[in-house]
Parts: structure tokens; C-alpha cells; sequence
């Protein structure tokens, strides 16, 4: 009869939790993460061990990298030829490894993520810092265990002189976890080891300022300090890392070099990145990459356009493309076969453990060979110091009938060990020489002093500490290098908006209908007075023209004054950008607006979360029948979504205009018949946002209304004119001196001779003498004049022509272009 099979039965979840379990720690422990002892995992090692083996050390010949691979892998790392090579070469290359740990020759790959040759075309042996991991293997210092076949011996652990976790770093992916672990500097990292050795209790405050930060094989720019502190204390962080720039100007035009990237980028993916991002108009800035790398290093060429900020195109770089990275520290290593996250502390003590623990295992296998050594040389001595026993011993040797039977008599009549004996037999008849007696007798002597100084390190902690220092400063005179990777400490790692955004001049028109938009000042050209002008805008409807325009710079704030008397906040650069020719986008679209409620004035400021700017200003404000009010512009830092009240607004009323002062201006007035009123600001007393203000200027009769206003300061009166248009196209200059001062509440005194030729007058400046003049008809266009064009003419005179207007067009609006604004 067949034996009867025995099933089991088992619990088919047990058995899936189980299985899954001992696959994970397999991958955990034999294959993803390193040991936190030497850094490696088990590949490295088996590479660096096949190698060794081998004895393709740097003072020899390279070897096909085939051969080492085919070593590795037949005898250690049966998991694919691909695996080992790729293994290899990474550790060849030094845009990955920090201290590269394999020498190659031929191929290996670029910066480009180009793959390597193949095995069979490239050459390699060991660096020789490798041969640092190496030392004194051979001297029982790290336990073995046998191969996947249990054919040979492979060590679980490198007995590396180096700490090289710390200074080469590495990464890998587990299942459940992985590791992210930065390079260092080896200066730096061997300092701070010594640090600790001195002062266990160390704190990790006092590492830092040995191990500064991570040093990046490709250098570049660590930008905030926050995220390398957090993975020092924790194991874990978020460091930022950005290109190194320069700016150059190549055949007058302005660049921006890259001369390094961030650690583990593909260059030639970047610049592709980059090339698209232009071609969809998001770098417009730029009109040609270059990559000029080559063998002395890395050299990217970003050409400017004309008139292009290389900082806000930087920026902008910075932000779109991989010239800046963020690298996540993940500090996980096996601590006795257990994955744990560590602290720089933590990786620090494991290494000086590992290194004390070769020392100790070192000292032993040294002492057991030379107490094996003396107890030779002890019987060398007796036999050979003494002239007698010497000639008795070669009788004896002599009469014996083989060398078994000598090694007895020779045990027996001397009272020596076997091994005493078998080694006088093997002696050559020279060290039965005097001199070689003396050698012998100081061999013996020094090598007793030796025992005391190994049993000593086998003792005393601070012997083996002095010892693993002293070996550690070694490694720096051998290897020392200046660190790559710049640090910058600002804390300012999070980009703002206003970053990415140049702050250049800009024009912002308004449209009668609520239209506005932003356009660069730049595409206005300038004109001699009586020119016709240029398209300045297209208007959707007859009906609709360009009513407001404005010289802004784009990081200033906007603040919109309604005609019910409410305020909104907003950025210039928030402002919808369009060309001369387009119309902008409806307001109400932008800010909430109330349906029957529009835009009627507006002011820029600084910087509104300033709390020393915004108590230095005032808000003076006027509506159409002449009611002032002054209000400080704390009042109006804190908008909200739906805007605030800025005036209190009376019957039949509403607010044309809102100026920013300093406190000490004189305001002007002026109505459409032609009559202006200056008065001190200091005449209006300053009034929170809930009150409607005072009486400026008296307005004779309801077809009367006030059409603008102006603030100058006193200690610029001298130095700006009074600027006044009709609606015509008529206007001219005078000096402020020529009005007088009064009380705020009078009817003021002419400004200009209105006649049908000039009709009312619709806008009143102060300029200098360095500002340009920018009028805008109802049609859209818009024409640029200088002001020294417009004649200083007395205040009782009609003035010049400035502009053309044809097919009974006319003016809209004016506005002055400062002279820091050209």
C-alpha cells in the first residue's frame, strides 16, 4: 500500500501574514537598507569584498568590470548580473558618490542620466579609500558567514576605518520603509566624531557646529537651515537644495550661468523642462538655454531677453524647474539587524561602537599571534644564549632518527613545548650566529612590551578612543577635501509670489465701464507735443472709453475707492495684464463690487503690514460737491473680502477722489468752471472711516462739481507746477506760488480761461520738470508728452494745444509718468 500523504491544515491568513513577514525582512535586512555600521548594503559589500579578493587594489592594473561582476556574482550575489554592475557603477561615479569608491575606467554614465557602457567595455579597481573599509579584515575583526551555497565565507560587516554612512549617504526602498540618507563632509564628519569621543554626553547643538550640514557630491546651495536641523535632532527633514548661479553679459546680453545643480537632477531633463516651459510662454524672459558643460565641469547658459530681470527670471527658474529641490532625509539603518531611524548622534555612536569593537577584536587576534611568538623566541633563547645547549642540541638532533623523535628529545631534555621544539628544528643554521642570538634576544624583549600595551588597549577605554581618533585624523590628512555644497542660512525658504514677479513699471487703465487692466510702461514710446498718438486700447463698445490711467510699479498695493465710499485692497501685480490693444477685464470680476457701485479713485501705497508705514500716512479724500476727509491709512490695512467703508457718503453726493499724504500738504481743489482753492491739510482734522468729512471748496450751483485734486508738499513747492486740461485738449502750466492760500470752505479763484474753444476743465497735476505727460481720449487713444513741452503760462489764460482731437473726440483723463518711473 502507498503511504498516505498528511495534510495540514493552516489558516490561509496566518499563512499570507507570515510569508509576507519573512519576504519583507528579507528585503529589509539582506537587501534594501544599510548597515549602520559601515553603511553598505549587502551588494556594496560583496563588491567591495569581491574585489578584495581579487586584489584589484588601487596600486594595480584596472580590471574588466565583466570579470568583477561575473566574481560577485557566482560566488556572493546570485540575484542578476544587472544588479552588481549597476551597483558598480554608481559607486564609480562622482556625481553620486561623495567619495566615490571605485575607480572606473572607461563609460560610466553622465550627469545627463546617459546609461554606461557595458560591462564588458569598462575597467575598474578599487579607490584608494575603499581600501580604508578593508583593513584588516584578514585579522578576525568582523564575524563571516557563508555564502548562498555554503561554499565560502563572506563578512557580515566591513571593519571600515571610514564613517561611511555619514559621508557618502545612501538610499533604498524596502517594503514598508525606506532610507534617504545625505553625504557629508569627511572633515567635518571625522571632527565631530572626535567631539564625541572626547564628551559622550555631547549634545547634538554642539555637532552641528562640526557637521555644518549635508555636502552634496554636485555642491550647490542648501537655501534655510530649518529642515537640516530637523533631520540632525530627528533622522528625518526636508532640506532645500538650489543651483549655484552667476550672471554674466555675453555679446551685451545679460545671462544667468548655472555652474551647479542639485544632487541626483538630470541635467538634460531640466533644460528640456525648461525649453518646454518657453514654449508654452511661461519663461518668456529667456531666448536661448545653452549647455556648455564638458570635462573641467558644468556650465548651463540661460540668455536673457532685452529688458528681462534676471532675478525674477531666476526665480521664476527656481520655482518651475528642478534648479531647485527638496531633498528628504530618511535616516533609517540596521542596528543589529532591526531597522531604526537615527539622529546624527545616534549614526555617530554606532560608528565609534563598530570601530571600538574592531579595535578589540584586532588587539586579541594581535596578542594571541605575538604571545604566540614569545613563547617561540623563549625557546629559541634558552637554547641558543647558552653555548652548551647549543652544541648538546645539535647531538641530539643528530642522533635522532627523524624529526618526530627529535622534536621529543629535544621536548624532554630541554623541558620545551612541541611547537618550541618544531621551530628550533626549522631554523636555519644562520641564526645560530651571535648577531642573529642578539636579534633574537631584542625581538623577545620588545615583543614582551607589546603585550602589555595590547593587554593595556584591552583594558582601558581611553587607549582604544585615542586610538580610533588617532586613526580617524589620518583618514583627514589622507583624504581631506573643502566642502562643495554651500549653505545659506536665511530662514526665508518658502518663495513668495512677489519673488516670481518683477517689480517694474507698469501702466493701469481704467475704462468708463469698469474695464481695467496692467500693461508694461515700456510699450508706451514717447511723443513731441501736437502728436496724434498710438492705439493705447480697444473698445468693445461705442459707448465705453478709457477713463483712468495710472503709473503703478508691480509690488505696490491698490487701494479702490468706490463711489459709495467703500475701500478694496489689492496687489498690482493681482491686476489682470494685458496689451495696449485689449480691454481689460471687468473690475466687479476682480473685487466685489455692489452691482450699482463702481470704482471713482484710487491710491498706491507701500508696504500696508508695515506698521510704521501705515501710521506715517493720511487718506484725504473729496467727493464731487467738494465734502474733504482725512483719515490715517491704518484705518485702511485690513481689508476684508467684500471691502470696508471708507467715507460716509451724504445724499446726492459721491467720492471722485483719494490722495496719499504725509500730513503736512497743502491741498488743491478745482471744479469744472475753473476755479481752484488751496488750503493747509492741516485744516482738516483727522477722522476714523465712519464719518463724512468736512466742507473744501463751495460749489456755486448743482451744473458746478469738482473734477479733481492734488496734494503737494510744502518743501516741494518750489520744485513742481501746477498742471491743468481742459476737456479740448487745451492746457498749460503754472506756478503753484501764483495761488494763494485761504481757508478750506471758500470758492476759490480761477485756474484757467474757460472759453467754448478750451470747454470745462477736466484734470489738474503737479509735475516736474522730469515727468512726462500721458493723456487719454474717450476713443482709447493715448499719446506721451514731455512736460518741458507744455508752456508755463499765468493762471488766468487758456493755455496751448496739446493734443489733436478729431471727429468730436475728447479727453478722458490724464496722468503725470514720474521721473523714477521712465
Amino acid at each position: 500500500m502507498k503511504k498516505e500523504k498528511k495534510l495540514i491544515s493552516i489558516n490561509i491568513e496566518d499563512e499570507m501574514k507570515s510569508s509576507y513577514i519573512d519576504y519583507s525582512m528579507s528585503v529589509i535586512v539582506a537587501r534594501a537598507l544599510p548597515d549602520v555600521r559601515d553603511g553598505l548594503k549587502p551588494v556594496h559589500r560583496r563588491v567591495l569584498y569581491g574585489m578584495y579578493q581579487l586584489g584589484v587594489f588601487s596600486n594595480q592594473s584596472y580590471k574588466k568590470s565583466a570579470r568583477i561582476v561575473g566574481e560577485v556574482l557566482g560566488k556572493y550575489h546570485p540575484h542578476g548580473d544587472i544588479s552588481v554592475y549597476e551597483t558598480m557603477v554608481r559607486m564609480a561615479q562622482k556625481w553620486n558618490m561623495r567619495y566615490p569608491l571605485i575607480d572606473g575606467q572607461g563609460n560610466f554614465g553622465s550627469m545627463d542620466f546617459d546609461p554606461p557602457a557595458a560591462m564588458r567595455y569598462t575597467e575598474v579597481k578599487m579607490q584608494k579609500i575603499a581600501e580604508e573599509m578593508l583593513l584588516d579584515i584578514k585579522k578576525e575583526t568582523v564575524n563571516m558567514q557563508f555564502n548562498f551555497d555554503d561554499s565560502i565565507e563572506e563578512p557580515q560587516v566591513l571593519p571600515t576605518r571610514i564613517p561611511n554612512l555619514l559621508i557618502n549617504g545612501t538610499s533604498g526602498i524596502a517594503v514598508g520603509m525606506a532610507t534617504n540618507m545625505p553625504p557629508h563632509n569627511l572633515t567635518e564628519t571625522i571632527q565631530a566624531i572626535c567631539a564625541y569621543i572626547d564628551n559622550k554626553n555631547i549634545s547634538i547643538e554642539t555637532i552641528i557646529k562640526y557637521i555644518k550640514a549635508p555636502d552634496f557630491p554636485t555642491g550647490g546651495v542648501i537655501y534655510g537651515y530649518d529642515g537640516v536641523k530637523k533631520s540632525f535632532y530627528t533622522g528625518k527633514g526636508r532640506i532645500i537644495l538650489r543651483a549655484k548661479f552667476h550672471f554674466e553679459e555675453i555679446n551685451g546680453k545679460k545671462c544667468i550661468i548655472i555652474d551647479e545643480i542639485p544632487y541626483q537632477v538630470n541635467k538634460a531633463e531640466m533644460i528640456n523642462k525648461t525649453v518646454e516651459l518657453m514654449k508654452e510662454g511661461n519663461m518668456e524672459g529667456i531666448s536661448q538655454i545653452r549647455d556648455e558643460s564638458d570635462r573641467n565641469g558644468l556650465r548651463i547658459v540661460y540668455i536673457l531677453k532685452h529688458n528681462h530681470n534676471p532675478n525674477i527670471l531666476l526665480n521664476n527658474l527656481f520655482k518651475h524647474t528642478s534648479l531647485q529641490t527638496a531633498f528628504n532625509v530618511n535616516a533609517i539603518a540596521l542596528v543589529n539587524g532591526k531597522p531604526v531611524q537615527l539622529n546624527i548622534k545616534e549614526l555617530i555612536k554606532h560608528f565609534v561602537d563598530h570601530r571600538e569593537n574592531v579595535i578589540i577584536r584586532r588587539t586579541k587576534y594581535e596578542l594571541e599571534k605575538i604571545i604566540n611568538r614569545v613563547h617561540i623566541l623563549k625557546g629559541l633563547i634558552i637554547i641558543l644564549s647558552i653555548k652548551n645547549n647549543l652544541d648538546k642540541m645539535i647531538e641530539l638532533i643528530q642522533s635522532a632518527q627523524d624529526k618526530n623523535e627529535a622534536i621529543i628529545i629535544l621536548m624532554n631534555k630541554f623541558n620545551l613545548s612541541k611547537d618550541q621544539s618544531k621551530s628550533i628544528l626549522d631554523m636555519k643554521l644562520q641564526h645560530f650566529t651571535s648577531l642573529e642570538i642578539k636579534k633574537i634576544q631584542i625581538e623577545y624583549d620588545q615583543s614582551v612590551k607589546t603585550i602589555d600595551n595590547l593587554k593595556k588597549i584591552l583594558v582601558i577605554d581611553d587607549i582604544r578612543m585615542d586610538i580610533i581618533k588617532q586613526e580617524l585624523k589620518d583618514i583627514i590628512q589622507k583624504y581631506h577635501d573643502k566642502r562643495r555644497t554651500q549653505i545659506n542660512y536665511s530662514d526665508k525658504i518658502t518663495q513668495h509670489i512677489e519673488d516670481l514677479i518683477e517689480n517694474e513699471q507698469v501702466v493701469l487703465t481704467i475704462s468708463h465701464a469698469g474695464y481695467i487692466k496692467r500693461t508694461s510702461l515700456s510699450e508706451y514710446k514717447l511723443q513731441g507735443r501736437g502728436g496724434v498718438g498710438n492705439i493705447g486700447a480697444l473698445v468693445s463698445k461705442k459707448t465705453d472709453f478709457f477713463k483712468h490711467i495710472l503709473i503703478a510699479t508691480n509690488h505696490q498695493y491698490l487701494l479702490f475707492f468706490t463711489e459709495k465710499g467703500k475701500c478694496f485692497w489689492l496687489r498690482v501685480y493681482e491686476v489682470p495684464e494685458g496689451s495696449k490693444i485689449s480691454k481689460g477685464r471687468a473690475i466687479q470680476n476682480i473685487i466685489n463690487l455692489e452691482e450699482n457701485d463702481k470704482v471713482n479713485a484710487y491710491i498706491l501705497t507701500g508696504n500696508l503690514k508695515n506698521p510704521e508705514y501705515i501710521k506715517d500716512y493720511y487718506v484725504i479724500m473729496v467727493t464731487k460737491k467738494g465734502i474733504v476727509k482725512k483719515t490715517s491709512l491704518e484705518h485702511y490695512s485690513r481689508p476684508r473680502k467684500y471691502g470696508i467703508n471708507a467715507i460716509v457718503i451724504r445724499t446726492g453726493d459721491y467720492l471722485l477722489e483719494a490722495i496719499l499724504t504725509k500730513g503736512n500738504s497743502h491741498v488743491f481743489i478745482a471744479v469744472k468752471s475753473g476755479k481752484l482753492i488751496r488750503f493747509s491739510e492741516k485744516n482738516i482734522r483727522s477722522t476714523r472711516r465712519n464719518s463724512s468729512g468736512v466742507i473744501g471748496i463751495h460749489v456755486k450751483h448743482d451744473k458746478d462739481y469738482v473734477i479733481g485734486m492734488i496734494c503737494v508738499n510744502q518743501d516741494q513747492q518750489d520744485k513742481k507746477c501746477l498742471l491743468v486740461v481742459s476737456e479740448k485738449g487745451f492746457g498749460k502750466r503754472s506756478y503753484i506760488t501764483e495761488y494763494r492760500t485761504t481757508n478750506r470752505g471758500g470758492k476759490g479763484i480761477k485756474t484757467i480761461n474757460i472759453t467754448s474753444k478750451t470747454g470745462f476743465l477736466i484734470a489738474i497735476k503737479d509735475v516736474t520738470n522730469q515727468d512726462d505727460l500721458m493723456i487719454i481720449k474717450k476713443s482709447g487713444i493715448i499719446i506721451r508728452i514731455p512736460i518741458l513741452d507744455i508752456r508755463i503760462m499765468g493762471r488766468n489764460t487758456q493755455g496751448v494745444k496739446l493734443i489733436n482731437l478729431k471727429n468730436h473726440d475728447s479727453i478722458a483723463d490724464v496722468d503725470k509718468v514720474t521721473n523714477n518711473m521712465k
